[in-house]
């Protein structure tokens, strides 16, 4: 299997977690984290970043360092960049979509994910480092 850096971000298009959507939590517990001990985690290289946001909030800003691949079969390409006992924080814009595709993930044999509490506005709102767009300036 193909190591990747700490700060590898998939971004996937929400359409295959819309169904569960307004649905009950998830019926067994997701491990969460907040979104200081997250940037802890995954400063130390320790933990993956995956970003499960859409591809338009990821070219708006992402967390720093991270890589944003387009997919709409979630599982199948987590699998091909992660294995079943790696660390992974599972992040999206408040921490819902994120704690979903975070069961999904338990529920297909990872063992070690967690979801980031309130998701990117909180990362952002803590003052921590993301990537966003330059703006070009007028002349």
């Amino acid at each position: 299997m193909v190591r990747l850096p700490a700060m590898f971000v998939i971004c996937i298009l929400a359409v295959p977690l819309l169904p569960a959507l307004g649905s009950e939590p998830p019926s067994t517990p997701v491990p969460t984290v907040g979104v200081t001990a997250a940037s802890h985690l995954v400063g130390s290289g320790g933990h993956s970043y995956l970003d499960v946001r859409t591809e338009e909030e990821f070219k708006k800003g992402h967390v720093e360092n991270s890589l944003n691949e387009k997919n709409t079969k979630f599982i199948e390409q987590v699998a091909l960049h992660y294995d079943k006992e790696d660390n992974i924080i599972v992040g999206c814009l408040s921490g819902v979509r994120s704690e979903l595709a975070s069961a999904d993930l338990i529920a297909a044999g990872f063992k070690n994910v967690k979801n980031m509490e309130g998701g990117y506005m909180a990362w952002v709102e803590n003052g921590l480092a993301v990537n966003k767009p330059l703006v070009q300036e007028e002349l």
